[in-house]
C-alpha cells in the first residue's frame, strides 16, 4: 500500500472506457473498487464481473448505500455536474475527469460545492504526470528560465475525430468539440508550465471542416449510420491567450487537420527555453551563452523516469491525497475553473469574432 496508508473504498459513476480504466488503476494501486454506477445495464454486468463490484443505475443510490471514501466521476461532460456535486455534498472526495464540467455555469458551481464541501475535489488532468513536465518544472522553479512569457501550444491529430455521431461530437452531451476534448489538455498544460498566470483575454477561431463530410475517414463505424449522425462541434481551433504582464499563450488544437500530428510544446523564458511533448518524456533545453564565443545549446534529456505516469500516475496522487486525508496541490479544481474559462472565452470569441475578457474571479 502507498505512503503506508489503509486502502481506500472506490465507487466510479461512469464504467466506460476511463471508468474501467480508474478502477484497474486502483486495484492495481492496492485499493478496493466496491461500487460502480452506470446507466447503461450491459456496461454495469461487465463492471461487476471484472471487479467484483455492486453496480447501480444511480449514482445516489450508490452514495446513500456504499460506505465509500473516494468517487471517481467519468461521465460524459453534461452528467459531471451532478455527480461531482452530489459526492462533495455527502463528503467524499472526487476524482473529475477533465473537463471539470460542459458549461462554465456548470464548473462554477461544482468549485462552490467543493469549497463548502469535507471531500476535495481533483480533475484527472493527467498529462502533467510525466518526466518531462517534472523536470520542467524542477528547473523553472530553480529559476533556470528567468520569467516564462511564451508557450506555444499544440495539440493537432491528422484524423483522429473520436467517433462522429457518439457523445464526444454532440454538443448537448459534450459541451463543444475538439476544444472540450483534447484543447483542454493543451490548455491546462501550457497554463501549468507558466505556472497558471491569471488570464485576461481570450482571441480565437473555431472551425468544422472534417467531421460534417462523409469522404472524411474516420477510423470508427459511425459512418454506417451518417444520417442520423451528431456533429454540431468544431473540430480545430485557433487562439490567442493574454495573461497577467503581458505573458501569452498561441494555442493550436484540432481533432483532424491536413499537416502532421504534434504534441509540441515550446516554452520562451527570458534565460532559457524549452521544448517538450505533452505527457510524454521528450524535453529539450535552449540556452545561450558566450563561453568560447557567443552560442546557443541544446541539450536533451536522455535518462530518469517517475515510477508512474499519465493515467496510473494521476491516480495514484489522488488516491494517496485520499488516504492522507491531504488535497492535492497541483489538480485543483479552481486551476480547472481557470481552465473551463478560457474553454468558454473561446467559443465566446469565436462567435463574437473579437477578442473576450476573461474574469478571474
Amino acid at each position: 500500500m502507498s505512503n503506508g496508508h489503509e486502502p481506500v473504498r472506490l465507487g466510479v459513476v461512469g464504467l466506460g472506457f476511463m471508468g474501467q480504466t480508474h478502477a484497474t488503476n486502483a486495484v492495481e494501486l492496492g485499493h478496493d473498487v466496491v461500487a460502480g454506477t452506470d446507466v447503461v445495464a450491459d456496461s454495469r454486468d461487465e463492471f461487476a464481473r471484472s471487479y467484483g463490484a455492486t453496480t447501480y443505475e444511480a449514482f445516489d443510490e450508490m452514495y446513500d448505500t456504499e460506505a465509500l471514501d473516494a468517487v471517481v466521476v467519468s461521465t460524459p461532460n453534461a452528467f459531471h455536474e451532478d455527480a461531482v456535486v452530489g459526492a462533495l455534498e455527502r463528503g467524499y472526495d472526487v476524482l473529475c475527469e477533465k473537463p471539470l464540467a460542459d458549461s462554465l455555469a456548470a464548473a462554477e458551481r461544482i468549485a462552490a460545492a467543493a469549497r463548502d464541501s469535507e471531500g476535495f475535489c481533483a480533475v484527472n488532468f493527467h498529462n502533467r504526470i510525466s518526466t518531462a513536465a517534472e523536470v520542467f518544472t524542477g528547473y523553472r522553479e530553480e529559476g533556470r528560465f528567468g520569467d516564462v512569457t511564451h508557450v506555444q501550444a499544440n495539440y493537432v491529430r491528422s484524423r483522429g475525430i473520436p467517433g462522429v455521431g457518439s457523445w464526444f461530437t454532440n454538443e448537448e452531451l459534450s459541451g463543444g468539440g475538439c476544444v472540450v476534448d483534447i484543447g483542454v489538455h493543451a490548455i491546462d498544460f501550457a497554463l501549468y508550465l507558466m505556472d497558471f498566470p491569471p488570464v485576461e483575454e481570450v482571441f480565437a477561431v473555431t472551425r468544422t471542416e472534417f467531421g460534417n463530410r462523409e469522404d472524411y475517414a474516420d477510423p470508427g463505424d459511425w459512418y454506417d449510420e451518417m444520417d442520423e449522425a451528431v456533429f454540431d462541434v468544431e473540430d480545430s481551433a485557433t487562439a490567442m491567450i493574454r495573461c497577467a504582464d503581458d505573458r501569452t499563450i498561441s494555442l493550436e488544437v484540432a481533432w483532424a487537420a491536413n499537416q502532421t500530428e504534434t504534441q509540441e510544446f515550446v516554452v520562451r523564458g527570458t534565460d532559457a527555453g524549452a521544448r517538450l511533448d505533452l505527457g510524454g518524456e521528450e524535453l529539450s533545453l535552449i540556452e545561450s551563452g558566450r563561453q568560447g564565443t557567443d552560442h546557443v545549446m541544446e541539450a536533451e534529456l536522455t535518462d530518469g523516469s517517475l515510477d508512474e505516469t499519465g493515467w496510473k500516475g494521476s491516480d495514484r496522487r489522488f488516491l494517496d491525497a485520499v488516504g492522507s486525508g491531504e488535497p492535492p496541490a497541483g489538480n485543483t479544481v479552481e486551476r480547472a475553473l481557470t481552465v473551463q474559462r478560457v474553454m468558454d472565452g473561446i467559443y465566446r470569441s469565436a462567435e463574437a469574432g473579437t477578442c473576450v475578457s476573461v474574469d478571474e474571479e
